[in-house]
């Protein structure tokens, strides 16, 4: 809401340290505040695996199409942990580049078969949005 008047008035104490007495302080305190829209929702909305030769199988590669409502971000985070999302294996971060509408794809390695948990952070210079899933990445392949 805005108000024509948006000064407060402000009162506040500081302790003595020389006996015990308080010093009150009164005045007027005129601030403005900006609100901004940040990113609002991240989606994976698909996981592929990207199918390698046999010289090339030491790691499974998964991309990752990922969507977001709100502004557009600048950097991408994913946190590779754990089927728990407790202990994590791996963090990468990238800046990115998203001109009109927020449609990415992002690809990560996994260096061993298993079950993953994988959060995939959008961020910007004033808000972050997380998304989370469970992988199973089984050789050259995930599900």
């Amino acid at each position: 809401t805005s108000n024509s008047d948006s000064s407060t008035a402000v009162e506040w104490m500081e302790d003595n340290p020389d006996g015990g007495c308080h010093i009150n302080r009164y005045g007027y305190n005129r601030n403005s505040i900006s609100v901004v829209e940040g990113i609002l929702e991240v989606n994976i909305i698909q996981m592929t695996s990207i199918q390698m030769t046999e010289s090339q199988a030491e790691n499974a590669l998964v991309d990752f199409v990922v969507t977001c409502q709100g502004s557009l971000p600048t950097d991408v985070c994913t946190v590779v942990s754990d089927p728990t999302c407790q202990v994590s294996k791996s963090v990468v971060c990238d800046p990115i580049m998203v001109t009109d509408e927020c449609l990415l794809t992002v690809r990560r390695a996994f260096e061993e078969p298993g079950t993953y948990c994988i959060n995939i952070t959008l961020g910007d210079e004033t808000s972050q949005a997380l998304a989370s899933a469970l992988i199973s990445v089984n050789g050259g392949e995930s599900t």
